[in-house]
């Protein structure tokens, strides 16, 4: 009898060893998940488009907004910036530009949640940097106005290098025209907070 105690008594003890050390292995991995994590990655976790509730984001100059993300760059983010009335322009964001996001108890669970799923991520635009999609607007000969960190400037991207590009300033909202040009500009993309479209 004493001998049928002592069997269950050294079974249950080897369960609840197996338990622990299979509850530290789950609790490890998840440590080292997190510890991975990107700031694209949980931004991407919270969700892309319409559906997407919008992300409060503070930049290096201080200034806050609230934006909806719909393209991940590798080193970059467009979407929308929301304006309280409704309105909504369009923005290209390098992620370098970004000290910290304000999420709310839900969008810190959800940010922290695995986002690399197939839907979330389209095609190639998670490898292009941000020098690749400034190419294309550039291309695209879109005026823009480039939020720097001294201040607005409004023209067109004439060229894009590695890791500057050149702007002919004019007036926003003017096509480009060469008489319309005051000056060009050659600008680092360290100095660039967002690039309104």
């Amino acid at each position: 009898m004493r001998w049928d105690n002592l069997f269950d008594d050294l079974e249950g003890q080897l369960e609840q060893e197996l338990g622990a050390e299979e509850t530290d292995l789950r609790a490890e991995e998840e440590r080292l998940r997190l510890g991975r994590l990107t700031l694209r990655d949980r931004l991407l976790a919270l969700g892309v488009g319409a559906d997407a509730a919008p992300v409060r984001v503070s930049l290096t100059d201080g200034s806050t907004f609230d934006l909806s993300p719909r393209t991940f760059g590798r080193d970059w983010i467009s979407g929308d910036i929301v304006v309280h009335s409704s309105h909504r322009a369009q923005f290209i964001l390098p992620l370098a530009a970004i000290t910290g996001l304000r999420l709310t108890r839900s969008q810190v669970s959800d940010s922290l949640e695995d986002a690399a799923t197939p839907e979330n991520e389209r095609g190639l635009s998670r490898r292009l940097g941000l020098a690749f999609v400034l190419r294309d607007v550039c291309r695209r000969r879109q005026a823009v106005e480039l939020v720097l960190d001294g201040g607005v400037i409004a023209g067109t991207i004439d060229r894009v290098g590695r890791d500057h590009l050149d702007l002919a300033v004019h007036e926003a909202g003017t096509a480009r025209h060469e008489s319309l040009v005051s000056h060009y500009r050659v600008v680092p993309f360290s100095r660039i907070l967002f690039v309104r479209l």
